[in-house]
């Protein structure tokens, strides 16, 4: 935010998008993102910070910290159902931050066709619509194919291509001011290769071409989730996806 560097990859641990502001919760104490987020807005001159959350587990304390305001939208996408048993497509925010809470809650066996056909279609006209200053992002990697703790099945070159997006997405969209913060991911081989794949994007090292092709599963849970969302994000009633 103070023009020091663009991009940012955050490597902490424990992780944080389950610890809510007066509890921790899966393996989370303190949520790193939130804390980022509310830093920037309140300290670093951030009028509207954009959170994308990866993790297979839906960050149920990200959300919470941020339900009733406006300036954070948060979009996440996680298996569903699954721990920690929150993140419905119809917990969409409250009061002024109602429609600023966008969750795309996936059945067990997304692989890089679906997610990433999910993300190329909905991200963008949502992130344009919402002109951000900041993105943050919840990167976990627990949604790998060998991650032992979920059942989701992303390669590593499918968590490239998601970072490829949230980068032209930044460099589109706010001088390039993205964080990449450290979830979950519980397989170290996994973990250690999707963590290098995302790092060598990021620093722009690796340039990554966004797939074009749209899964199955994704066909199906698209129009789903357009209709959920829309009302709030006119952006959303968009052209079918591409086959």
């Amino acid at each position: 935010m103070t023009g020091e560097t663009t991009r940012a990859w955050a490597l902490v641990r424990p992780p944080g998008h389950h610890a809510e502001a007066d509890r921790a919760m899966g393996f989370c104490l303190f949520n790193n993102v939130a804390v980022a987020a509310a830093t920037a807005r309140h300290e670093l001159g951030a009028r509207r910070v954009l959170v994308i959350d990866w993790d297979v587990h839906h960050g149920n304390g990200t959300q919470n910290a941020f339900y009733d305001d406006p300036s954070v939208l948060f979009v996440s996408s996680h298996q569903a159902p699954f721990y920690p048993g929150t993140g419905g497509v119809r917990e969409q925010g409250e009061g002024p931050g109602l429609g600023y809470t966008v969750n795309m809650p996936l059945p067990a066996g997304v692989r890089d066709d679906d997610l990433v056909a999910l993300y190329r279609e909905l991200l963008p006209p949502l992130a344009r619509a919402f002109a951000p200053d900041l993105i943050l992002v919840s990167a976990g990697f627990d949604a790998h194919e060998h991650d032992p703790l979920a059942d989701f099945h992303l390669s590593t070159e499918g968590f490239a291509a998601l970072t490829q997006l949230v980068c032209d997405l930044a460099d589109e969209l706010c001088d390039g001011r993205l964080v990449l913060t450290l979830e979950g991911g519980y397989d170290v081989d996994a973990l250690t290769a999707s963590c290098l794949a995302s790092l060598r994007v990021l620093t722009g090292s690796t340039r990554v071409e966004i797939p074009s092709r749209t899964g199955e599963m994704a066909r199906v849970v698209l129009p789903h989730l357009r209709r959920h969302h829309g009302g709030h994000w006119p952006c959303l009633a968009a052209p079918e996806v591409t086959p």
